[in-house]
């Protein structure tokens, strides 16, 4: 995408759309926030939004949709079978993802318990290049495991390496023949890897993972719900590419897996998922459960409306002015952060902003949770709600004990034409005085903890008063300013 520059000489991003359909923000005063923290136990997915003033927990279904979106949505055919808005969404999913078959789901985690369901069974080991939250708990659910594999250079926070979510080829081998191809259903790849940053891999490194799986026999899975933003960065990183285009880009990546299943929440700024492929042989493994755990075989427990949508949507991924959007957002906020020496990862990758508690909260031990103390932290002396990314996000192991994630990360989320450029300066400005004031910042302990995916629904509370002293300090610094 050509670069525009402002002949002030400052770098700042520009929307390429404008707003037609605004919805009212509140930012509720400092006390109340303190209440909602309490009520919602100190977790981010428990507050309401009557209580947040910028929503940054999740790019997940919260991406402004289009006008032709929107429009398409009245042209729904609700058929229960047989439904010609499915028609267009198989068009879509051809046209854009090159693949045959396509499975409809009702969203991304749907589509991995089915992938788990189909070929995970006890002892069953699947390498990636970092596990999801979600695709993680459903094949430990099956009795699988997996297997990280990284190069070390992904947990690098401060780094220039273009590509921190490449699988590492050496150690993927090394996986294979110590476990066994028989006991590896599937490599998984993920665009771009969530959890460690939003970070992407290249091309190339797609290849090579392929070159191994077809060396010993086993299918690839691509996880394609960032997959725009990952060929966005390809196209600004590879050199093969730089004077390529995303659809290329695109149908490079997803030609390479043997599935692609994806979150429509995330790839097309609508909502729903599924799973495609070139193979009738994976088509048929696959088929029978759409209707056991979904839906019919033309909707998949989706909205008709949320179909047409999608179908929309997924043409829009191969417009570069509205993939760019919200990574040129977030290298922005990246670049003024890290100006201030506030540790977040580096380079900026996709999805959002990301904090480094590690340092950040250096004096709170990882028993304590430091990431989600920092989101809490954040949320009380701003309105602004991030996701934990750290231990909280991590799950026990099948004695009960704590498994401590690599990084303790805040996520601040930047969905796609959401926030407006001042918004994202009121981020930067409420970050910075709460970086100046982390020594107030205290830990937290679990008083509710579901057996599964307990950064959902998990309640915690301060192990002291910490948040009234930093409510104190607020009110010093602020005096009545929300």
């Amino acid at each position: 995408m050509q670069e525009i520059k402002f002949y002030s000489g400052e770098n700042i991003p520009l929307e390429l759309h404008k707003v037609r359909i605004v919805q009212k923000l509140n930012l509720v005063p400092i006390e109340r926030r303190l209440q909602a923290l309490f009520e919602g136990g100190f977790n981010t997915f428990r507050l309401s939004t009557r209580d947040v003033f910028l929503d940054m927990l999740t790019d997940s279904g919260t991406n402004a949709m289009s006008d032709n979106q929107l429009s398409a949505m009245m042209r729904a055919d609700d058929a229960y079978a047989g439904s010609q808005s499915f028609e267009r969404l198989q068009k879509a999913v051809e046209d854009v993802l090159d693949k045959k078959y396509l499975l409809p789901v009702h969203q991304g985690r749907a589509a991995e318990n089915i992938l788990s369901v189909a070929y995970v069974h006890k002892g069953s080991l699947v390498p990636m290049n970092y596990h999801f939250t979600t695709a993680m708990a459903h094949i430990t659910d099956k009795g699988g495991n997996i297997a990280e594999l990284l190069y070390n250079e992904a947990y690098v926070i401060n780094s220039d390496h273009p590509f921190k979510g490449n699988m590492n080829i050496e150690k993927l081998e090394e996986t294979i023949n110590y476990h066994g191809p028989k006991n590896i259903p599937f490599i998984r790849m993920e665009a771009s890897t969530n959890l460690i940053g939003g970070q992407p891999f290249s091309v190339q490194n797609l290849r090579d993972v392929r070159a191994i799986a077809d060396k010993y026999k086993i299918r690839l899975i691509l996880d394609c719900s960032l997959l725009g933003e990952n060929a966005f960065l390809v196209l600004q990183r590879e050199e093969e590419f730089k004077n390529s285009n995303m659809e290329t880009v695109i149908k490079t990546m997803t030609g390479l897996a043997d599935i692609c299943y994806f979150s429509a929440r995330k790839l097309s700024s609508s909502r729903g998922g599924g799973i495609c492929t070139d193979s009738l042989e994976i088509f048929k493994e696959l088929e029978a459960f759409i209707p056991l755990y979904e839906g019919f075989l033309t909707y998949g427990g989706m909205s008709i409306r949320e179909v047409e949508a999608m179908a929309v949507g997924l043409y829009e991924t191969l417009d570069e002015t509205v993939i760019s959007q919200s990574p040129s957002f977030i290298k922005y906020l990246v670049e003024q952060l890290d100006k201030k020496n506030i540790p977040v990862i580096k380079p900026a990758g996709v999805l959002g902003v990301h904090l480094d508690a590690m340092q950040i909260c250096a004096h709170i031990p990882q028993t304590q949770y430091p990431a989600g103390c920092l989101a809490a932290a954040l949320f009380l002396i701003s309105g602004i709600r991030g996701m934990e990314r750290g231990s909280i996000s991590n799950q026990r192991d099948e004695y009960g004990n704590e498994t401590y994630a690599d990084m303790e990360l805040l996520r601040l989320a930047m969905p796609r034409r959401v926030f407006t450029l001042s918004q994202v300066k009121y981020v930067e400005d409420r970050v910075t005085w709460l970086y100046d004031n982390r020594h107030l910042i205290g830990g937290l302990k679990f008083v509710y903890e579901p057996p599964v995916l307990r950064f959902f629904m998990g309640g915690l509370e301060p192990v002291n008063d910490w948040p009234e002293k930093l409510v104190a300090k607020f009110k010093e610094d602020f005096g009545e300013s929300l």
